[in-house]
């Protein structure tokens, strides 16, 4: 036998050789613990997808059910972050077994048509929240510099354009993110502190209930919090990283669970100050200086501009991730690269910021309603791909060792319930 018979491969062995696992020299297969500093380098992935979270429709939504509803819907947050983390899990496996991005991978197992619809799907999502982000930075620093906040508006996607158009930004937005994220929680705890809310009723509304006209509310903060398009988003950042299955474990300690968690307890604590500011006067969060109001028992009216920068930041950050990753995934989907540098997703990234911009210029009545209604309506999207991180994340041929346990698929299921009884519940209030 030749040697160039020797080396060729059947595509059965070459299928079942990437389900094998893959061992690379690392602190967890060499014996070695990894440094501080070791630890903090795997921070980033989860982090972007926590940022991306938390943005204006997030924090819109959060005051808007504790100034209405009190306490009552704390417990949508908790609910929405421990199947955020299961997904979010899937989503990060899926990035170290895959020799291919997600949505490639999906083309290449499950069909090209249903690789297509999930980038289509992804980039309809991201079209959404475009719509908040756009919204959330021109109101914020209207508040914080005076002038229109139209004109701010059109100057935030203008320097959202601007950094986008940097080649590898990943990393640089990576890190800016983990600094922001950093910065929000202790201006949030401390609001918290302050404010002094009454946490023994905020515990009650970790029991779920369903007030009274809240079901477009709820459906929203899901939407925010149970961010399946953020969830998909993860394993391109892991690829980005080059994270293996050595790292898997470390990843889910440092990465995952604090990523998503953090967004999660920062959008619990403004419900908390929201009920415990707003709800006493029976106010509503109807205008943004409502919304900049919930921060004042933080330091008078420094706090109203401490929020107003918060939603700034967030809208800036989340504006920035939402752009990229709907812009590479939609790239991805068409076969045009799966990377934000990619001419196609540069092209798609500015439809993106388009879109937001001139939604927002056209409906300035009501910004507060537009981010909730706007952010209600992903739920509309995200039952397709929760599906398809399932059902990829149990393919024994893609997975290897890291395929779902049966937890893992139990709470992935107990997800898709929550996500299509949302849509279902969505498109009832809306036609009633």
């Amino acid at each position: 036998m030749s040697e160039h018979n020797r080396t060729i491969t059947h595509p059965a062995q070459r299928e079942s050789q990437m389900a094998a696992p893959h061992v690379d020299p690392s602190p967890a297969t060499t014996g070695r613990r990894r440094t501080f500093l070791g630890y903090l380098a795997l921070m980033g992935p989860a982090f972007v997808v926590g940022a991306w979270q938390f943005g204006p429709g997030n924090l819109t939504t959060a005051v808007q059910a504790g100034s209405r509803y009190d306490y009552t819907l704390v417990w949508v947050i908790a609910v929405s972050t421990i199947l955020m983390i299961f997904f979010t899990d899937m989503s990060v496996r899926l990035g170290i077994a895959t020799p291919t991005s997600l949505i490639t991978s999906i083309k290449e197992h499950l069909g090209r048509p249903v690789g297509v619809l999930a980038g289509v799907g992804v980039f309809g999502i991201t079209l959404m929240f475009s719509v908040g982000n756009a919204v959330g930075s021109g109101l914020g620093l209207s508040l914080v510099f005076g002038g229109s906040p139209v004109l701010w508006t059109v100057a935030c996607t203008a320097a959202v354009a601007f950094v986008l158009a940097f080649r590898n930004v990943y990393g640089i937005i990576e890190k800016a993110l983990l600094v922001i994220v950093g910065l929000m929680a202790v201006a949030f705890v401390a609001s918290a502190v302050v404010a002094q809310p009454d946490w023994y009723r905020a515990l009650e509304g970790a029991v779920p209930s369903l007030p009274a006209g809240s079901e477009i509310l709820i459906v929203a903060l899901v939407g925010t919090n149970f961010s399946i398009n953020a969830a998909f988003y993860t394993s391109y950042g892991i690829k980005e990283n080059k994270r293996t299955r050595a790292d898997y474990r470390d990843i889910t300690l440092v990465d995952t669970i604090p990523g998503i968690v953090a967004p999660g307890i920062m959008t619990a604590l403004v419900i908390l100050v929201a009920a415990a500011v707003l709800g006493k006067t029976g106010g509503d969060a109807a205008s943004i200086g409502a919304l900049a109001s919930i921060f004042e028992p933080l330091a008078g009216p420094v706090g109203s501009m401490l929020f107003a920068l918060g939603l700034s930041g967030a809208a800036f950050s989340s504006m920035i991730a939402n752009a990229t990753a709907g812009g590479t995934m939609f790239s991805d989907a068409m076969g045009r690269g799966a990377n934000a540098g990619s001419p196609a997703a540069r092209i798609v990234t500015g439809v993106i910021l388009a879109f937001g911009l001139v939604v927002t210029l056209s409906f300035q009545a009501s910004p507060v309603g537009l981010i909730v209604i706007a952010q209600s309506l992903t739920v509309l999207i995200a039952p397709l791909l929760g599906v398809l991180l399932f059902i990829m994340s149990n393919k024994t041929a893609v997975m290897g060792d890291l395929r779902n346990k049966w937890w893992q698929n139990l709470f992935g299921i107990i997800g898709m319930v929550a996500i299509v009884a949302s849509s279902i519940r969505l498109i009832t209030t809306l036609i009633g």
